[in-house]
């Protein structure tokens, strides 16, 4: 992959990027990335070594929405980052000023065709919301329906393109030069925010996300989806129902509409595990500014951009870790953590036991009631981070939806019990998990791969033995240099061009200054002799600093 294409828009914004961490004193990350000679100012190499986590969300903030989109994704993922950065980066905001009402319009009647004005009855031109990518407007449809229509910002889709190349090279580079890059994979997860980004920019895929929720809660007497309006919707404009109703987050609102808080906890918290366990496609940023309690009592949920999935191995994986926690099983957890996790590294599973057994003890003697589930995942993650142990995506963001149900439900009833709450909803998805039907399918799933097998592997082995008769069996070994050797031997490369040519400035200068005397380019000669001469003794002392002669 080439780094420094001829683009000069990408070159620029590169230089950018790298000041800005400079500046934030993030110079040892570009250093790390073996880009330190693209920084602007040397001098700012080795100031803030020790960065905190504020100077890294202060840089993601002021490099725009791209790089905030990175921090709120970085967010979910106390695998990989520690308690303080990943509660730095949750206080990302995604603010932006509003587009002006004409280039709104403009792109209305490039998507739709016509105007708002000639669309809608009525189309406010001041937004309800504004966002890096997006903003929302209240409208009417003709027939007097109230809406609300989000419509793409002019240019958001090409800046966040720029930014994504940028940042896969950096990625890759990460992997290839930094331990921290290969054990955590930063190229492959780079992958996944990009597809993730990529999809926020296409209103078509929100669409089809609040349709399928619609169709999987339409006899539940809780839950309302909202309409989707395609007739007015495309790629970069999304028209949904408008659900006007009392914020769940709105304790004193709902006390005095006489809303039931402790039915509402518990009807809030089994529609999130209906979505992760029944259905296995979920609402992946379920906060409480999504929720309103509607009119008519049932609970509306907006925002359909960010979802999640669990295909059935990741439900019957999830279970098993949630029984572990709930039965306090330290092997049983451990297990599951090394079948799902993914790292660089050879895990010792003793000390991972060890690690475990201890947070186990931890909540041994609290009944379920006591036991935040947030913290105790947080906990989880804390353990398996220091393995440089790397859980899926989609298993670390169903902990961040159990979270922030837990959060619901607490903020309407400070007595809920979550885990216990969902303790019978688990065993229940368990023992359906056991049916007779699902063993089944998967005997017969099973079987026919084995069929397959068996019709492939005698002709592989026949093709492989005659090969080896013939001589042509060929064994191929790769190995891989690792960062460290690498960097070691640049190191060595660069003194040995260096002390070459600062011999060849000492001895150059001296014959020139025997040979050459026109008047005052003596003194010339004579500086440069002595400059090298220092260079020379520079070089002698770091080696001897080193301790490598």
């Amino acid at each position: 992959m080439q780094l420094w294409i001829t683009d000069r828009t990408y070159r620029r914004r590169m230089r950018q990027i790298l000041a800005t961490l400079a500046r934030h004193g993030l110079g040892w990350l570009v250093l790390d990335l073996g880009l330190g000679r693209f920084l602007p100012f040397r001098r700012l190499r080795g100031k803030h070594a020790a960065t905190g986590p504020e100077h890294f969300r202060q840089a993601l903030e002021d490099l725009g929405a791209t790089f905030i989109k990175l921090g709120q994704i970085l967010s979910t993922r106390p695998d990989m980052l520690p308690p303080e950065y990943v509660a730095e980066f949750a206080r990302l905001q995604d603010d932006a000023p509003p587009v002006p009402y004409e280039q709104v319009a403009e792109v209305v009647r490039t998507e739709l065709g016509r105007a708002p004005d000639e669309i809608f009855r009525s189309f406010d031109r001041m937004p309800i919301a504004s966002a890096s990518i997006g903003q929302v407007h209240h409208a009417e449809l003709q027939d007097g329906t109230a809406v609300v229509v989000k419509v793409q910002r002019p240019g958001a889709r090409e800046l966040a393109e720029r930014d994504l190349a940028i940042m896969a090279d950096l990625a890759a580079l990460a992997t290839q030069r930094t331990r921290w890059g290969q054990s955590y994979d930063i190229e492959s997860w780079m992958r996944e925010f990009d597809f993730t980004l990529r999809n926020e920019f296409d209103y078509r895929i929100e669409a089809a996300n609040a349709e399928q929720f619609r169709r999987e809660f339409e006899q539940d007497e809780v839950l309302y989806v909202p309409l989707v309006y395609r007739d007015f919707s495309s790629e970069s404009v999304l028209t949904l129902e408008r659900l006007e109703g009392i914020k769940i987050s709105n304790v004193k609102a709902l006390d005095e509409a006489g809303i039931d808080r402790r039915k509402l906890a518990r009807e809030s918290t089994r529609i999130l595990l209906t979505m992760l366990f029944d259905h296995g496609f979920f609402h992946a940023d379920p906060h409480a500014g999504n929720f309103f309690v509607l009119p008519d009592g049932r609970l509306g949920l907006m925002d359909y951009g960010m979802v999640g999935y669990l295909d059935a191995y990741l439900k019957d994986t999830l279970l098993r870790v949630v029984m572990a926690i709930t039965s306090r099983d330290a092997d049983r957890l451990v297990d599951e953590l090394l079948v799902l996790g993914i790292a660089q590294e050879n895990i010792q599973r003793y000390t991972l036991r060890q690690d475990v057994q201890h947070l186990m003890r931890r909540y041994t003697h609290k009944p379920l009631r006591d036991i935040a589930a947030m913290a105790a995942f947080q906990d989880l993650m804390n353990v398996a981070r220091r393995h440089r142990l790397q859980l899926p995506a989609e298993l670390v963001l169903t902990a961040k939806v159990l979270g922030m149900a837990e959060g619901i439900a607490r903020q309407l009833d400070s007595d809920f019990e979550v885990l216990s709450y969902a303790e019978p909803y688990v065993r229940r998805f368990w023992l359906q998990s056991l049916a007779p039907s699902r063993r089944v399918e998967q005997t017969k799933e099973t079987f026919l791969d084995l069929l397959d097998l068996t019709a492939t592997v005698p002709r592989n082995v026949r093709r492989t033995l005659r090969q080896s008769e013939q001589g042509a069996f060929q064994l191929r070994v790769r190995t891989e240099p690792s960062p460290e050797s690498m960097r070691q031997i640049q190191r060595a490369a660069n003194r040995v061009a260096f002390s070459v040519l600062t011999a060849a400035l000492i001895i150059g200068s001296g014959l020139l200054m025997l040979v050459y005397d026109p008047a005052g380019a003596r003194w010339f000669f004579l500086i440069t002799f002595v400059v090298a001469t220092l260079l020379g003794m520079g070089l002698l002392w770091s080696v001897w600093r080193s301790g490598r002669f």
